[in-house]
């Protein structure tokens, strides 16, 4: 298997609605409330405008997860960019329902921790799970993140809020 990541592009919003909409029902549990227009092609175009402003402003580092086939799966986000003496920032991801347990998370999201490394020069990456979301805790973990603690109400999800898994992972280099 060959997973890659690479830069959002505008063009990726058809895909992106088109597997926002297929996977709906699967991601629900896991994300916050969607208004109608986040699954269509034009708020996923606005949505990666918005990103890619982001990006240029140093901000995150919006990708998205592409399979053998070069065929868009998921999306992977460095997000909330902290530069000084802080150099970190938040990790998120998802793999639409049918390349689940296929290895895509993992290995991008090893790719993101690199390119948060090596690329951006951050000394942090974290990343947050609902306490039940026992597979992309396997993933973080898998690719070296550690555990530290759980945050109460940390994010609205579903429509309420619900705490969750705390993980980071450090840089081997001094950045």
């Amino acid at each position: 298997m060959s997973t890659r990541i690479r830069i959002l592009d505008v063009n990726d919003a058809l895909d992106l609605a088109t597997l926002y909409r297929t996977n709906r029902d699967f991601l629900t549990p896991y994300e916050p409330t969607r208004p109608g227009s986040f699954f269509t092609e034009r708020g996923q175009l606005e949505l990666a405008e918005r990103k890619l402003t982001d990006w240029q402003a140093g901000l995150c580092a919006p990708f998205v997860i592409l399979d053998e086939d070069e065929e868009v799966v998921g999306a992977i986000n460095i997000n909330d960019i902290v530069r000084g003496a802080f150099q970190s920032a938040s990790l998120g991801y998802w793999v639409s329902q049918a390349a689940g347990g296929r290895g895509f998370a993992k290995e991008a999201v090893a790719s993101a921790a690199a390119f948060s490394f090596e690329v951006l020069g951050l000394h942090r990456l974290q990343a947050a799970t609902l306490l039940d979301n026992a597979r992309s805790q396997a993933v973080l973990r898998s690719a070296g993140f550690s555990d530290y603690g759980v945050a109460p109400d940390y994010l609205r999800i579903n429509g309420a809020w619900r705490d969750h898994r705390l993980f980071q992972l450090i840089s081997d280099t001094d950045s």
